[in-house]
């Protein structure tokens, strides 16, 4: 099959989440599969053309946004596993400071931005004669395209056969904008309805995937169903509940040739389930850098995440003087332009054998705190999936969770017999202590803890999985897209 990957971030060229680790791996497990994928992206101004040997095609795009010819360009490359990459270059809209805003602000002419790269991905495929059979859309930036598709494009001889996936990573960012959108899209105001894609009063680009995306997938089987529910369905379950028959659960992977503690080039010692004798040397040199006692015998609990309220760490914060009273270090790393930031660098100035924090992005250190820590907590008020705890694992550093979305798909707790992890249920200080208290219990056996790392390192959490259900989706809507023609 020909599959197009349309996404709006793709590791290592541009990233704000897990979604530029999926576009980056998961196009490569299907790709391994037998099948020619090619991913489709913007060109940031982040993207260094000469650093990553892109290559100007000849080929010019020409989409109407508002009444007026916008142009652009393409360029291609690759991702370092070899999956093709098309770039939509276009500067006025993609060479800024930010894939979707600065500052804390979302750029205000985001509908504009994403109505021209969805179209671009329709042009580029016509344009090229790539005729894929499936454009596989994920988030709101790409939400458009399927509508598009149906509603301009189908009769197009490169998109006759073409179906379409979309796949929701984060139903919390719906992609709102004003009633004019719709024409912005360059699609009429017949759709600006309840069941299509209006919304309370605005444009939604989610929902226009959610609407005419001919099959739907999110991240973990454990977040299809919560979805559905009013509590995480962020206003569109009953769109969701009445698709429920093409909505697929689908855990996402880990790319183990960048997250592996035997030849990780970030670490200070590599190790394995046979010799651990590095994850001490990893665990001491977590410490030092950190500013903390360096102590064997002191669990270290790592956290790996934004620096807001979704992540639950003023859960830690509101009862921080219990935790604090527990034997153990804590290191803290994450990107926050909120009071949760402030909070913690407060409480590691009053408590600095105890507590440390580094506030921003660091690839380096984010690595160092997988093969460091002795667990990795995440106690989130929900989640659709992280990567965070499958690293850990592989790591041997033993993810504690709140039972959410991919988090509880990922983790089985150990007091259910064999599990991987702990896990807690409400989002309260005092459930989130008592998981941390289970932890140190049995972190003070430490024959029983060297069998949970053990066990956790062998686990299997690879895109092999994942990329076998994607093929099954992919053949299930080829194969009704062949039966509607």
């Amino acid at each position: 099959m020909k599959i197009i990957f349309a996404t709006s971030e793709v590791m290592p060229f541009s990233r704000s989440g897990d979604l530029a680790d999926v576009s980056g791996s998961l196009p490569a497990a299907i790709a391994d599969r037998g099948h020619e994928v090619t991913i489709i992206t913007p060109r940031y101004g982040s993207v260094d053309i000469a650093a990553f040997d892109l290559k100007r095609k000849r080929s010019r795009l020409s989409i109407n946004i508002k009444g007026k010819s916008v142009q652009g360009g393409l360029l291609e490359g690759s991702t370092p596993n070899g999956v093709p990459v098309l770039f939509v270059d276009q500067p006025a809209y993609f060479d800024r400071r930010g894939l979707y805003g600065s500052d804390s602000q979302d750029f205000p002419d985001n509908d504009e931005r994403f109505a021209f790269f969805c179209r671009a991905v329709l042009e580029t495929c016509c344009l090229l004669g790539l005729s894929p059979d499936v454009i596989h859309c994920n988030d709101w930036q790409t939400g458009p395209v399927p509508v598009l598709l149906q509603f301009e494009y189908r009769e197009r001889p490169e998109l006759n056969g073409t179906g379409t996936v979309f796949t929701i990573h984060n139903m919390e960012n719906l992609g709102l904008f004003p009633p004019e959108a719709v024409m912005t899209l360059g699609l009429g105001w017949n759709l600006f309805t309840p069941s299509n894609l209006e919304f309370f009063g605005k444009v939604s680009y989610l929902k226009a995937g959610l609407r005419f995306a001919d099959n739907l997938t999110t991240v973990s089987k454990k977040y299809a169903e919560e979805i559905k529910t009013p509590a995480f369905g962020n206003g569109l379950e009953g769109m969701l509940q009445e698709r429920s028959s093409d909505l697929k659960g689908i855990l996402c992977g880990v790319d183990y040739s960048k997250w592996d503690p035997r030849k990780d080039p970030h670490i200070t010692a590599n190790y394995s389930a046979d010799n651990l004798s590095g994850k001490v040397a990893c665990k001491t040199d977590l410490q030092r850098r950190m500013n903390l006692p360096p102590d064997p015998d002191a669990m270290l609990i790592g956290s790996i995440c934004r620096l807001v309220s979704q992540k639950g760490i003023d859960l830690f914060l509101e009862g921080a003087e219990d935790f604090l009273k527990l034997p153990g270090q804590w290191v803290f790393l994450g990107e926050s332009d909120s009071g949760l930031a402030e909070a913690l660098k407060k409480l590691a100035h009053s408590h600095p054998e105890k507590v440390a924090v580094q506030i921003g992005h660091d690839e380096e250190l984010t690595h160092r705190i997988q093969a460091g820590a002795d667990v990795l907590i995440m106690p989130s008020r929900y989640e659709p999936c992280n990567l965070n705890p499958m690293y850990s694992l592989r790591y041997g550093t033993i993810p504690l969770v709140r039972a959410v979305g991919g988090l509880d798909d990922t983790v089985d707790d150990v007091a259910e017999g064999g599990g991987n992890g702990f896990k807690f249920d409400q989002a309260t200080p005092e459930a989130l202590l008592a998981a941390v208290r289970r932890a140190h219990e049995l972190f003070e056996d430490r024959v029983a803890w060297r069998r949970l790392m053990e066990l956790a390192m062998s686990q299997d959490f690879s895109w092999e999985y994942p990329a076998r259900r994607y093929e099954t989706v992919y053949r299930e809507i080829t194969a009704l897209r062949s039966a509607s023609i």
